[in-house]
């Protein structure tokens, strides 16, 4: 008889992400894992849906890369590693900690998978026992790209609980609530912050408000199988305490719909993202009522990079050439890592760039939106970029902000050793997939190799940042704000931004953001109520996953899945470096 096997409702997120952290020169139980065809199909459904977000069979992403694990590891020790990682690493287990310390990332415990599950997924990578990717490098690239240290600059920045979000985790284990974005509606200046898992809320008095429950208005929506897969980001539109419209993005299956931007059968998708246009009934109302209606869709290779971000510009006023326009962050989908970096290279596609489009506009291939005159590419015959292509060469363009004198940044999520804030001109190149950062990648054979530039770089014309730091300092930048509130006044003038898994806090100062130069990173540090703390203290745990917010008084906010709560930065001091 054929058996069955469940699929784990939630997302494994990095499930195999220390899969190599074995007590080393045993592989004791390799002779005992099946070869049931039945049972390798069921653990790649579990693979697929729940790890692809962060492993691959051939190349080191959020985690190492997984073909030929089960000759590398012990089983015995591999499944007691899924049920309790952290006691694991607790342990002093040697391997456990170091790739724990090279990833800076914990998994939670998976102590709720049955046998029969692990089974499974044990068959499937024991299916996969060579990389693909055989070809063995000239050289092994930078070790250390940037050796100078971030410093802490004495900026001490009180916070002060607001609020907790409802748990929408399974189990009630970190992260609790997925909240990722925080922003207001421009006219009533109401709070709305969005949780991964489907839900986006209202803050009343304090206290979270469900105003939109995307599983129930989008019957097809999924929040699996990745770090940010679900309902990914919204934008009010400027005016929309007089038309009712704001934007959302979501996930839905694989081709459940032939997407506006798809390519080959030949080519795995892992998910849709899907960009929704909503008309609410009263624009005052507490809870959404209204209609829907589809703008565009997007293939993935896989459940990381997708579309991030969603946003009106700030700035833009009735008149503007920038006003009601959206723009929108698209990430290669993984297609890179994945073996497909064709999708990036090519002129002729949106994966890894930054769109720009009119919402209300017709003049699309599709007629649902229109794509603005000012676009850089609608002009330029010798371009086959898209024309809603505003710019490219993107990894993960995480996090799309202004500052107060106009400047466009984008942070970019890198592969395996630079995270990068950008400057964005229109049109320009930023590099992804030949450059991370400021230095020279490969992507069709070893992607976490990086190199010095070549002499003739300035014939690529590509844009580099304007600020960024390695992996000696954090492995996901999130991107943050400009401070624009008077409560805090040592914050004038600084970018505050951090790194996702750890929770480490950083600054620029904006006057020394300039397009060709690199300006200096600081961090910063926090108390709690008044006292000394960090973020994984605060939360209870080491993987933060730190976001920020504004609200329309220019006061910024942090956000921590972990324990799905919400923070003000209330306060500010200066102590000595």
């Amino acid at each position: 008889m054929k058996k069955s096997y469940k699929i784990i409702p939630i997302a494994l997120l990095p499930l195999l992400y220390l899969f190599f952290s074995c007590h080393p020169g045993t592989s004791s139980g390799q002779d005992s894992i099946s070869n049931d065809s039945a049972l390798i199909a069921g653990g790649e459904l579990l693979f697929n849906q729940n790890c692809a977000s962060c492993h691959n069979m051939n190349q080191n992403g959020i985690g190492p890369k997984l073909a030929g694990i089960t000759s590398e590891v012990s089983i015995e020790w591999l499944r007691h590693y899924i049920l309790n990682p952290e006691q694991t690493i607790a342990s002093g287990d040697e391997r456990a900690n170091k790739l724990f310390k090279e990833y800076k990332t914990m998994m939670p415990s998976f102590d709720s998978l049955k046998e029969s599950d692990l089974d499974a997924l044990i068959s499937f990578l024991n299916a996969n026992k060579s990389s693909d990717n055989s070809k063995k490098e000239v050289t092994e690239g930078i070790t250390d790209p940037i050796p100078e240290r971030i410093k802490f600059d004495g900026l001490v920045v009180n916070l002060t609980e607001v609020t907790q979000f409802p748990a929408t985790a399974d189990n009630n284990k970190p992260p609790l609530a997925r909240i990722t974005k925080l922003d207001f509606e421009p006219n009533t200046n109401n709070l709305f912050i969005v949780d991964l898992n489907g839900k986006l809320y209202t803050l009343k008095n304090g206290k979270p408000v469900l105003y939109m429950d995307m599983i129930k208005l989008k019957p097809k929506f999924i929040h699996v199988p990745g770090l940010a897969t679900g309902m990914g980001s919204f934008a009010f539109h400027p005016n929309f305490s007089k038309n009712g419209i704001f934007y959302t993005t979501h996930c839905e299956p694989p081709r459940t719909v032939k997407a506006e931007f798809d390519y080959s059968d030949s080519v795995k998708a892992t998910v849709q993202w899907v960009i929704t246009e909503w008309k609410a009934d009263d624009p005052k109302a507490d809870s959404f009522a209204g209609s829907n209606r589809e703008l565009f869709r997007v293939d993935m290779v896989s459940g990381i990079h997708g579309v991030q971000e969603i946003t009106f510009n700030p700035l833009a006023k009735p008149g503007d050439k920038d006003y009601g326009l959206l723009y929108i962050s698209v990430g290669d989908g993984g297609c890179v890592e994945n073996g497909y970096p064709f999708l990036v290279l090519s002129k002729e596609k949106i994966w890894g760039t930054v769109l720009r489009i009119d919402p209300m506009g017709h003049n699309s291939a599709n007629g649902k939106y229109g794509i603005p005159a000012s676009n850089p590419f609608v002009k330029n015959k010798n371009s086959k970029l898209p024309a809603e292509v505003y710019a490219s060469g993107f990894r993960n363009p995480h996090r799309i902000t202004w500052t107060k004198n106009g400047d466009m940044l984008v942070c970019n999520i890198g592969q395996h050793h630079i995270e990068s804030v950008n400057l964005i001109r229109p049109g320009n190149d930023y590099g992804w997939p030949i450059r991370e950062g400021r230095f020279v990648i490969d992507p069709h054979h070893n992607i976490n190799n990086i190199y010095p530039l070549p002499a003739d770089d300035s014939a690529y014309k590509i844009t580099y940042p304007v600020a960024a730091f390695d992996h000696d300092e954090g492995v996901a930048i999130t991107g943050g704000m400009e401070y624009w509130g008077n409560t805090i006044p040592q914050l004038k003038g600084k970018y505050l931004f951090g790194d996702i898994p750890s929770g480490r806090l950083f600054f620029l100062n904006t006057a020394e953001i300039q397009q060709g130069k690199r300006a200096t990173i600081k961090e910063w540090k926090i108390t709690f109520n008044g006292a000394p703390a960090t973020l994984k203290d605060i939360c209870g745990s080491q993987r933060v996953d730190l976001h920020f917010g504004r609200d329309e008084k220019g006061e910024l906010y942090i956000m921590t899945k972990a324990d799905g709560k919400l923070y003000k930065l209330t306060s500010a001091s200066q102590q000595q470096e």
